[in-house]
């Protein structure tokens, strides 16, 4: 649909990766709506400024996303990320909890 939308397409791909974190270029591309090479420099561009990081898998890519910086626009600095792309669909994982090793009876755990 031509004309103005409410989302921009750096929000669009980084919602997609946030959902789909072994999402291809290709992939992206064809959900988006806009080339590869768009795609491509708007990865270069989120993970240049710390929004996106590339993790190599074989030969495919896993992103993995910073929830928690600040947006770019200078009036939603005080909101992070995480928070337009719950909005958007995304659903934050949990922290994982501090893992507890167990401990025979009668033994202390140490601190």
């Amino acid at each position: 649909m031509p004309g103005w939308k409410f989302v921009t397409n750096y929000a669009l791909v980084l919602c997609r990766i946030a959902q789909q974190p072994r999402i291809t270029i290709r992939e992206l591309s064809l959900t988006i709506g806009i080339t590869e090479k768009a795609i491509h420099r708007i990865i270069t561009d989120l993970e240049t400024d710390g929004y996106v990081t590339k993790i190599r898998e074989g030969r495919r890519l896993r992103y993995r996303i910073n929830p928690d910086l600040c947006l770019r626009d200078e009036m939603l600095q005080d909101k992070a990320v995480g928070d337009l792309l719950e909005m958007l669909g995304w659903k934050r994982r949990r922290k994982p909890t501090q893992r507890r090793e167990l401990v025979a009876v009668g033994e202390k755990a140490e601190p």
